[in-house]
């Protein structure tokens, strides 16, 4: 065997082991029913059918909502931020692209636990705006509390990756346009942000995905009541017990995943074959 092959085996064992044999495993559950002996295999459809139920397709129709709201802020959020820090000399822009990544470094869970510090009754916004003498607010265990905690976990995803498109633009580019009389909104519009999108694609792509099947932040911020898909799935597995439904539903959500990166695939597909025709499109 070649010393590539003796490189690549390690990885095809644990593609295996924790990708493959998983995934046959849920395959397995999601069509199949348990029967009355234990060696039996019941194929069947009803777990798909079971998901047909009017309270379930509202949760995946609010889970989707939801990380749908979270991808708009942080593009909304993000891009001016990427757009600043882009503009910035390099080592202040060093410096800033650090400070952004710096709250990654600390555990997901920790950072969703403070805000439950920040947005309870005696949380520091409500504490903020009781000195102010106005009324708290409430906004933990609502859709603010779980929305917010989504961008914030997510915005650093958004930002790297269109500062990252941002940073690698040609300068000449924007410099001949303001040469040739464009002010800057049109060189914005024209130039800067359709070079930039196939970064806001990836960063859709990163935050979409992730925000659409998370059940930890819901879990806290949403204070167990909050049902989202990532929670119904981790539910059927760990309450109920019901794994074939759970895995009729995790290939559900895959096939949805799927969809949405074909989607986003097939538009930096068509960004970039515009690009590549000199197609003005703005």
């Amino acid at each position: 065997m070649s010393s590539f092959g003796k490189l690549v085996r390690p990885y095809i064992v644990f593609m295996s082991i924790f990708i493959i044999m998983p995934m046959l495993l849920i395959l397995l559950y999601a069509f199949t029913k348990p029967g009355n002996d234990v060696t039996t295999i019941n194929f069947t459809l009803d777990n798909f059918l079971k998901f047909l139920d009017p309270v379930f397709i509202k949760v995946l129709t609010k889970s989707l909502q939801i990380a749908l709201i979270t991808t708009l802020l942080c593009i909304l959020i993000g891009y001016p931020v990427a757009y600043i820090i882009a503009n910035l000399n390099t080592k202040l822009g060093v410096l800033m692209v650090l400070l952004i990544t710096f709250p990654m470094w600390i555990n997901m869970l920790i950072r969703t636990y403070a805000w439950i510090g920040i947005t309870s009754d005696a949380g520091i916004i409500n504490e903020f705006l009781q000195y102010l003498g106005w009324k708290p607010v409430e906004m933990l265990y609502t859709d603010f509390a779980v929305i917010m905690g989504m961008v914030y976990n997510s915005l650093p995803f958004m930002i790297l990756q269109i500062h990252s498109s941002l940073d690698k633009m040609d300068k000449a580019v924007i410099n001949a346009s303001y040469d040739l009389g464009a002010n800057r909104y049109q060189t914005f519009t024209r130039i800067t942000l359709p070079l930039s999108l196939p970064g806001v694609i990836a960063g859709i792509t990163l935050v979409f995905l992730p925000s659409v099947s998370t059940f930890v932040i819901p879990k806290l911020l949403g204070g167990g009541q909050y049902m989202l898909i990532g929670n119904l799935i981790e539910k059927q597995f760990i309450t109920v017990g019901d794994w074939n439904f759970g895995s009729a539903i995790s290939l559900i959500m895959a096939l949805v995943i799927m969809a949405s990166m074909y989607l986003t695939k097939k538009a930096d597909k068509n960004i970039e074959e515009e690009k590549g025709k000199g197609v003005k499109l703005w």
